[in-house]
């Protein structure tokens, strides 16, 4: 992780859950962060709590679902002095709602594919425009997916959630074919997690779901942050390309 002192990451979803969790992580090996989300305050909060460590955290506002607000976002990078542009770019942003497919709400199944697929491709995309501008062949773009985009899950709540992580998985292996047409160096992880332990259950708000009995025996955030940054840590030639990370004797 040495060479990554100094340079920026941007973490997406990074108020709670595993996106908090990962900003730690990269401050504490001497990242310049910058964390997203809809509501600043808690990154804020955490730029305060993390002010002693090598690294350092600006908050930004976005929305990932709007263009504008990813646009936006990126040009605020580009414009400050301390930062230029996107070294790492980490999608972590996600939205779950126990839509079933039967019987969801269009509502929520659009919500989810505006950040899940959508908010994951513009912060992607513009991630990749900033390296190729400053000329960083060395960058590395990591997909927060899901074992549930690798298998469809039991309980009905998530079965349209998964659905927008196959799209992830499908995502991730043609960014892979894109940056190998143009010989690129910049690397793609795909980190796919069981069950951790974040707020995510309780927002789903289903009668198929009871946070208290599904987390028992879940991952915590530490350890998805440990699996990114061993894969951030790798030497140049070597990308980890696909990983699944599962609670010991999980069943899913």
């Amino acid at each position: 992780m040495q060479r990554w002192s100094g340079r920026v990451a941007l973490v997406t979803g990074a108020s709670a859950g595993i996106g908090a969790g990962l900003v730690k992580a990269l401050v504490k090996h001497g990242m310049k962060v910058v964390g997203c989300a809809r509501n600043i305050v808690k990154i804020q909060e955490l730029a305060a709590e993390l002010k002693n460590e090598p690294g350092m955290v600006k908050a930004v506002r976005c929305d990932v679902s709007k263009e504008e607000d990813v646009l936006a976002m990126f040009q605020t990078i580009k414009a400050d002095p301390d930062l230029g542009g996107v070294d790492v770019c980490i999608n972590n942003a996600g939205l779950v709602y126990g839509d079933p497919l039967l019987t969801g709400s269009t509502q929520g199944w659009k919500q989810m594919l505006e950040v899940n697929i959508l908010g994951l491709c513009m912060c992607t995309r513009e991630a990749f425009r900033s390296m190729q501008e400053r000329k960083v062949d060395d960058g590395h773009i990591i997909l927060l997916n899901s074992v549930l985009g690798k298998t469809v899950g039991p309980v009905k709540a998530s079965h349209f959630y998964g659905a927008t992580k196959f799209a992830v998985s499908a995502i991730h292996e043609g960014l892979i074919k894109e940056l190998k047409e143009i010989n690129s160096g910049i690397k793609v992880t795909s980190v796919s997690p069981g069950l951790v332990r974040t707020e995510i259950l309780y927002r789903m708000k289903s009668a198929d779901v009871n946070p208290e009995v599904m987390y028992q025996g879940a991952l915590d955030v530490e350890d998805i942050a440990a699996v990114v940054i061993f894969a951030l840590g790798t030497p140049p030639n070597v990308q980890i390309h696909d990983v699944t990370v599962k609670p010991i004797n999980s069943l899913l």
